[in-house]
Formats: structure tokens, C-alpha cells, sequence
């Protein structure tokens, strides 16, 4: 970068080709590594790693000693709790068959894909690659392992979907009468179930 922002603390290691707005706030000891691209108004927590060309849209929030490894794409407003790691080997070894040690043309990264809206509870590991969908919600210290669909609640080791939630992160609650269709206790939102797996808001 060039120049240091007020908004990044002295003891945060931020490349000079990462690209990261001013309006962004990056905590102390934090990493941000080569050709990563922050959008604006980002706010990235102590000890947190950001890998090299990650990619995070605007009002993300990665919180405290969070992992995001290359090449992850994350969309706007995206939650990243304290300790998540999100992984980019799905056959990780240290060393090649042969025994000599794993150089970087030696494998190929895999990234996670977070749409819009969407939470990683603290502590959650997200097993490259899937992609979780938009506004979905992952709890506190689950596994994922599988694709997570827009609107999901999932939990667990590995995890599973345990209901739905609306752009408030609220688990919604079936609408009387109407199994197919679900409110925000919170905002009114309404949604409708299509299939049992998939669900749309009903404005969108």
C-alpha cells in the first residue's frame, strides 16, 4: 500500500499490492497478504489472516484470529466470527509421495465462495470447496463440508441444515396454515419453501 491509513494499526503486516480502502479499519497484527482486495467499509479483527488474492466485498466484518486462505471470494456484508478457517486444500500433506516437502507448484488451492449477506459463527471450520449462500447462517464450531443453500441454518460436525433464517439472521417460523411459507419474527419478512429446499424471499 501506499501510505499506512490511520484505520490500519501499526502492528498489522498489510502488502503494498493488496488493495485495501481507507474507509477499512484493520486491527493490531492482523495479515493481509499480496493482491488481496478489500471492498469498502471492512473491518478485519487482531491476528487475522487475509491470503493472497482474497477477495472481500463491502461491509464485510472478520472478526478476531479469523483464517480467510486464498483464493476465497467473499460478497457485501459478509460475518466472519473469531478463529474461522476457511481452508483452500481438500487433500492437504505436508510432504510430496516422494518425502521431499510440499513447494507451492505442488498442489493446487481451492477457495470458499460466501454470498452476500452471510455468517460463519466463531470457531467454524468451512472445508474447501463449497460455497455458502446468500444471508445463510453457519453456528459456532460447525464442519462444513457440503454447499450451504441461501437462507440456510446449518450446525454440527459435519454440518447439517437445522431450519431457515431471513436477512436478520432469525430462524423464521412457519406462517399458520401456510406450510410452504415462513416469517422473520423480527422484520415480517416473509418467505416461501419451494421443494422443501430451497427458499425465496418473497420481494426478491
Amino acid at each position: 500500500m501506499k501510505g499506512r491509513p490511520v484505520s490500519i494499526q501499526a502492528s498489522a503486516d498489510v502488502s503494498e499490492n493488496a488493495s485495501v480502502p481507507p474507509s477499512c479499519a484493520v486491527w493490531h497484527c492482523a495479515q493481509i497478504r499480496e493482491a488481496a482486495i478489500l471492498g469498502e467499509n471492512c473491518i478485519i479483527g487482531r491476528g487475522v489472516y487475509i491470503g493472497e488474492g482474497v477477495r472481500l466485498g463491502a461491509n464485510c466484518k472478520v472478526q478476531n484470529y479469523a483464517l480467510v486462505y486464498e483464493p476465497a471470494l467473499l460478497g457485501d456484508g459478509v460475518f466472519i466470527g473469531p478463529a474461522v478457517v476457511l481452508t483452500n486444500d481438500h487433500f492437504p500433506r505436508a510432504v510430496n509421495v516422494d518425502g521431499s516437502i510440499k513447494s507451492a507448484d505442488d498442489w493446487q488451492p481451492v477457495g470458499v465462495t460466501i454470498g452476500d449477506g452471510a455468517s460463519v459463527g466463531a470457531r467454524a471450520v468451512v472445508v474447501a470447496p463449497v460455497s455458502i449462500g446468500r444471508w445463510a447462517m453457519v453456528a459456532a464450531g460447525a464442519v462444513v463440508t457440503r454447499d450451504v443453500p441461501d437462507y440456510a441454518l446449518v450446525a454440527g460436525v459435519p454440518a447439517r441444515q437445522v431450519g431457515w433464517v431471513g436477512t436478520a439472521g432469525v430462524p423464521l417460523k412457519e406462517i399458520e396454515g401456510q406450510p410452504s411459507r415462513l416469517r422473520c419474527p423480527k422484520t415480517g419478512e416473509t418467505y416461501t419453501v419451494v421443494g422443501d429446499t430451497v427458499l425465496t424471499k418473497d420481494d426478491d
